[in-house]
């Protein structure tokens, strides 16, 4: 299903109009009616909201500009055509809608590396060298992700919907395991974009988690 901005705006405002909370007590929220987002990683709640202090800035590697292109060039706004691309928004709204009822799941497909330092809060990590149809255990990978073996390859019929990010617009690695998982028969539907990636998510000032494994 697709989302217009502001029915996904609304759709997790509405939570917190439930819950009586007042987006006046956020002096920076996620949006005029939305200051946070409460939603479970590796079993633990953990509640997305923008880092208050407004003179906060960006000091690491996501304060970058320029990286050298190639290899980090700038990648279209769509990764394939039928895959739908995320905003922040509509990644959230995700979490709070598929990924809680277990029909979605939110991959970061960089490297390992890069998601123990830091990843996007209900991320589970399959990096992008193991989603390509060469891979031998790609047939885990899609059992991992609800697809099931038939007698004519995978059934991708309980499939779940897969949105996936890796560092930002200058990445390529989710726009390359979108395009595997699309040469394997993974339904263009129920794959999703977040194009923004951790570059966007950190700039917004969202609260990111450390994997328990990586603790």
């Amino acid at each position: 299903m697709r989302y217009h901005l502001n029915m996904v705006s609304l759709a997790i405002a509405a939570i917190f109009g439930a819950c009586g909370v007042q987006a006046q007590e956020y002096k920076v929220g996620i949006t005029d009616k939305m200051p946070y987002v409460d939603v479970t990683h590796d079993g633990q709640k953990v509640r997305i909201q923008r880092i208050q202090d407004q003179g906060n800035k960006l000091i690491d590697d996501f304060a970058k500009t320029s990286r050298p292109c190639p290899p980090f060039c700038i990648h279209p706004i769509k990764a394939a055509p039928d895959v739908e691309t995320f905003g922040e928004l509509e990644l959230m709204n995700f979490m709070t809608r598929e990924v809680k009822a277990g029909t979605g799941v939110i991959v970061d497909a960089r490297l390992p590396e890069f998601y123990r330092v830091e990843t996007i809060p209900t991320a589970v990590n399959i990096p992008f060298t193991l989603i390509k149809p060469e891979n031998p255990r790609i047939e885990r990978v899609l059992l991992a992700l609800g697809a099931r073996k038939s007698d004519t390859g995978m059934d991708f019929r309980g499939a779940k919907t897969v949105a996936l990010f890796c560092n930002g617009p200058w990445c390529d690695q989710s726009s390359r395991a979108i395009q595997a998982l699309l040469k394997l028969g993974y339904p263009a539907e129920k794959l999703k974009y977040y194009r923004d990636g951790m570059q966007l998510w950190r700039v917004l000032g969202l609260t990111t988690v450390v994997p328990a494994k990586a603790k």
